[in-house]
């Protein structure tokens, strides 16, 4: 995470690198990383938005609730940076909408909203 304004936006980067496991079947001779992981990653840095916001102090967690509009544009290979950029666009109690891109030098890769929600983490007797 390089940049936080809670309740508003966060910036986050993966460097992709081929000693990651999922580019051995994803595919032989030509890897590119998968989009549903794409994906994960814009929900985990969207999460930790939320989080953060509410003063995260590990009793909550983030269920990821769902995605509308996704869209991949180009192939991420091995060697390129995501930069994860991600606003919320609503928060409504627990219940959070998140609108995001992802970028690979500047050029648009994926973009999605996504739907979470924050939940106070059950405690065990």
């Amino acid at each position: 995470i390089i940049e936080l304004e809670e309740f508003k936006r966060v910036v986050g980067i993966k460097n992709v690198t081929i000693n990651e496991p999922f580019f051995q079947g994803h595919f032989p001779g030509n890897p590119i990383m998968p989009g549903v992981l794409i994906l994960e990653a814009m929900a985990q840095v969207a999460g930790i938005l939320g989080l953060h916001s509410l003063g995260h102090q590990g009793d909550q967690r983030v269920y990821f609730l769902g995605i509308d509009k996704a869209r991949f544009r180009k192939p991420v290979v091995p060697g390129d940076q995501l930069r994860f950029e991600m606003d919320v666009l609503q928060h409504r109690g627990g219940i959070w909408r998140f609108k995001g891109v992802a970028l690979v030098d500047g050029i648009k890769v994926a973009e999605a909203e996504l739907l979470a929600m924050t939940e106070e983490k059950a405690h065990s007797s």
